[in-house]
C-alpha cells in the first residue's frame, strides 16, 4: 500500500525568494507594492500637498485663535467699561429729582440705565432680590438680536445674581453668556441689589466660525490650483531623470554613444552631467574591453598556429624533439609577454595607473641607466641628469625609459652610441633616450605608436616583439598627464623623448 504526501504549495515574496512555509508576510507585500506602484513625480506631489495642507491648516486655525481673542477681549473690555462708570456713578452721583446723593437703589438703577446707550450685543439689567423668589429686576425696554436674551431667562439670572464671582460665562443651550456685576451698597432695610452687564458674543462668535470657513474654502481652492501646478512643475523637474532612465534602458553593448542633454545649472543638470561622465567611462571601459580582446586574438592567432603546427609534425626523433620543444617553448614566452603588454594596456585607463611620488630626477636617471646598460652591447652614456625633484611615479617611468633603451638596442647594432639623460625646465620634465641607428621614416613616426605597429624601417627579422612597447611608453606618458615625442639624433637616428608638462618641481 503507497501512500501518497501532499506538499503544501511553496510561496515567492516580490524579492524572488522562496518561502518554505508557503505563507508570505502579507503587511510587507503591500507596502512594497504600494512603494512600486506609486511614482517618484506622485510621491513629491503627496508630500506637497500635505506640506501645503498642514500650512494651510496651521494658518486658517491660527487665524481664528486670534479672531476668538479678539472676542475676548472686546467683551472683557466691555464688561469692564460698564462696571467701572456704574461703580463711579453709585459713588458721585446725584439724584436729578433731589440734586442729593441716591438713598434708594431701585432709583440709582433706574436713572443709571436711562442715562445708558448699550451695545446691539449688550444688556444692562439690574437686579433686586426678593424674599422666596427670583430677582426682581430693572431693564432697558430695546430688542436684542439674540435667541433668549437674559431679562426673559429667569434660571439664568437666578444663577448670576447668586454666584459669588464678580464675572463668568455663563453657558446655555440657547447661548452663552459673558457676564460681570456689581453689587449695590445696603441703603437701611432695603433688600440687595445688584447691577449686571450682559454680553452675547454669538454674533461675534459666527462671524469668526464664517471667516474660518471662507479660509478652509479658500485653502481647499489654493490645494486644487497646488495639484495641478505640482504635477506640471514635477514632470518639468523629473524630465531629465526620465531621459536617464529611458537612456539607460536603451543601452547596450553595441551603442553606448547616447547622451543626456544638459540644460541649466542646478542638481538635475549636475545629475545628467554626472550620468553623461559615467557613460563616458562606460564608453571608454569598454572600447578598451574590444580593443583587448582585438589585439588579443589578432596576436595570439598567429604563435598559436605555430605551436599547434610544430606539434602535429614532431616525428620520433629527438633532435626533432627537442627542436620543437624550444621553438614551442619560444612562442609560449611570447605570447606571455603579448598578454601582459595587452592587460597593462588595459590598465592604463584606470585612475590608479600610475602613483606619482617625489622623485629626485638624477637618482631616477641614473638608476634607468644602470638597468639598461644590460640590455646589449652598446655604447652606452649618461649625459645630462637634472637635478631637482619632480611628482612621478618612478616604477612606471622606468618601465618606459627601459622599453626605449630595449627599442634603441633592437635599432643598433654593437658598439654604436646610446645616450640616456634628463632634463628640467621650468614646470616642465624631460627624460630622453638618444640612439644612434638608421631613424625613423617621417610617414612612420605617428604609426609606430600604434597597437602591433612597425616602421617599415625595422632592420632584420621580426624578433620577439608584437609592436606594444612604444604603445605601452605613450600610456604611460599621457597617465603622467605628458606625451612622448620622437625627433631625429643629431649625426643620425632616433630620440625618444618623455615630455612631463605637469611635472611639479
Amino acid at each position: 500500500m503507497t501512500t501518497t504526501r501532499t506538499e503544501a504549495p511553496r510561496t515567492t515574496d516580490p524579492t524572488g525568494t522562496t518561502d518554505p512555509t508557503g505563507t508570505t508576510d502579507p503587511a510587507g507585500t503591500t507596502a512594497d507594492r504600494g512603494r512600486r506602484r506609486l511614482s517618484a513625480r506622485v510621491r513629491i506631489l503627496l508630500w506637497l500637498l500635505f506640506v501645503m495642507t498642514v500650512a494651510l491648516t496651521s494658518v486658517a486655525a491660527t487665524t481664528r485663535s486670534f479672531l476668538l481673542r479678539d472676542v475676548d477681549h472686546r467683551s472683557n473690555g466691555l464688561l469692564a467699561q460698564e462696571t467701572g462708570e456704574f461703580a463711579a456713578f453709585e459713588e458721585r452721583g446725584l439724584d436729578p429729582e433731589t440734586g442729593r446723593p441716591f438713598t434708594e437703589p431701585d432709583r440709582l438703577l433706574r436713572v443709571f440705565l436711562e442715562r445708558q446707550y448699550a451695545d446691539p450685543d449688550e444688556e444692562l439689567i439690574g437686579l433686586v432680590a426678593r424674599p422666596g423668589g427670583d430677582p426682581a429686576q430693572i431693564i432697558q425696554p430695546r430688542d436684542l438680536p439674540v435667541a433668549l436674551p437674559l431679562h426673559r431667562d429667569a434660571g439664568a439670572r437666578r444663577r448670576i445674581f447668586d454666584s459669588p464671582d464678580p464675572s463668568g460665562v455663563l453657558h446655555r443651550p440657547e447661548g452663552e453668556i459673558r457676564w460681570a456685576k456689581v453689587p449695590v451698597a445696603r441703603h437701611g432695610g432695603h433688600s440687595e441689589v445688584a447691577f449686571v452687564v450682559a454680553y452675547h458674543p454669538e454674533r461675534e462668535l459666527a462671524r469668526v466660525d464664517q471667516v474660518f470657513r471662507v479660509l478652509l474654502a479658500i485653502s481647499g481652492v489654493a490645494l486644487l490650483l497646488t495639484t495641478g501646478i505640482g504635477w506640471a512643475v514635477a514632470g518639468r523637474i523629473l524630465q531629465p531623470v526620465r531621459l536617464v532612465r529611458t537612456a539607460a534602458a536603451q543601452l547596450t553593448e553595441q551603442d553606448l554613444t547616447r547622451r543626456i542633454p544638459v540644460r541649466g545649472h542646478d542638481d538635475i543638470a549636475a545629475l545628467a552631467k554626472t550620468f553623461n561622465a559615467m557613460l563616458d567611462r562606460l564608453e571608454r571601459a569598454f572600447a578598451v574591453q574590444r580593443q583587448f580582446v582585438d589585439d588579443a586574438g589578432h596576436e595570439l592567432r598567429t604563435p598559436i598556429t605555430i605551436v599547434r603546427g610544430h606539434l602535429e609534425l614532431m616525428g620520433d626523433d629527438p633532435a626533432e624533439r627537442e627542436e620543437t620543444v624550444r621553438l614551442v617553448t619560444d612562442e609560449l614566452d611570447r605570447m606571455s609577454r603579448i598578454v601582459e603588454d595587452l592587460l597593462l594596456l588595459a590598465k592604463a585607463e584606470r585612475p590608479d595607473f600610475v602613483s606619482p611620488e617625489p622623485v629626485q630626477l638624477a637618482e631616477l636617471t641614473a638608476d634607468v641607466f644602470v638597468k639598461a646598460r644590460t640590455l646589449g652591447d652598446r655604447d652606452w652614456q649618461l649625459t645630462d641628469t637634472a637635478d631637482r625633484e619632480a611628482e612621478l611615479d618612478p616604477q612606471r617611468i622606468t618601465q618606459a625609459m627601459v622599453q626605449l633603451a630595449q627599442n634603441a638596442v633592437q635599432h643598433t647594432t654593437p658598439g654604436q652610441t646610446i645616450r640616456i639623460g634628463s632634463r628640467a625646465e621650468g614646470s616642465r620634465v624631460e627624460l630622453y633616450v638618444a640612439d644612434s641607428g638608421p631613424g625613423v621614416r617621417p610617414q612612420d613616426r605617428e604609426l609606430i605608436f600604434e597597437r602591433f605597429r612597425r616602421g617599415t624601417s625595422r632592420r632584420g627579422a621580426r624578433g620577439s616583439g608584437a609592436g606594444l612597447g612604444l604603445s605601452i611608453v605613450k600610456a604611460i606618458a599621457e597617465g603622467h598627464g605628458g606625451r612622448v615625442r620622437l625627433h631625429d639624433t643629431e649625426g643620425g637616428g632616433a630620440t625618444f623623448v618623455l615630455t612631463l608638462e605637469e611635472a611639479r618641481g
